[in-house]
């Protein structure tokens, strides 16, 4: 088992962030979604009585989508592939501000692809919470922590992919008057964080 955290700090406080995540995730999934591909909702309801996060949230919602990624692939892996292996069916159990999601392939690879990603959101936190998942020594011990600067866009961007309109270190939202962010900008922010 491969265990990898990801800590990425936002300029903003959890309450902000739980906002622009059901904007961006309704957007994303109406952009992906026509011509029997993107995302098939199967299931969107509340759920009471699960115990997430050792006990600490148990309610939300939960979710279950189908992402059909056909149209993602070269046509000459589609020739090769058995109908069913691009499609990922999700499971998420939204407890904001705990989230756990499950993607599987059940169609092909069977229960030989599972991810489980599983996320915090932690507010007046600049990505220094040592252990913000409560994991026991023996997987500490083996979890890579990566932390993701969002000012960076060279980090994880193709030069070609950075948008003026988009892109943290470009742009200055005059509403919430922040950005652009740049340099050491966690350390000198002076509004509420969040870490996720």
């Amino acid at each position: 088992m491969h265990i990898k955290e990801y800590r990425i700090v936002l300029p903003m406080s959890v309450e902000e962030y739980q906002i622009g995540q059901l904007y961006s995730v309704a957007q994303a999934s109406k952009q992906e979604t026509g011509g029997g591909e993107g995302v098939e909702v199967l299931v969107n309801q509340q759920f009471d009585d699960i115990p997430l996060f050792n006990g600490k949230y148990t309610s939300g919602q939960y979710t279950h989508k189908i992402y059909h990624l056909e149209s993602k692939v070269p046509s000459i892996v589609k020739a090769i592939l058995p109908k069913g292996s691009m499609a990922i069916h999700e499971h998420a159990w939204n407890a904001y501000p705990y989230c756990k999601t499950e993607l599987t392939n059940p169609d092909y690879m069977k229960d030989n692809f599972f991810v489980r990603i599983e996320t915090i959101h932690l507010d007046n936190d600049r990505g220094h919470t040592k252990n913000a998942h409560h994991l026991p020594d023996n997987i500490l011990r083996n979890r890579e922590v990566v932390h993701i600067d969002i000012a960076n866009d060279k980090e994880f961007l193709y030069s070609s992919d950075i948008v003026d309109e988009t892109s943290p270190s470009k742009f200055h939202s005059s509403k919430a008057d922040r950005g652009p962010l740049h340099g050491s900008w966690r350390k000198k922010h002076s509004t509420g964080y969040v870490c996720i």
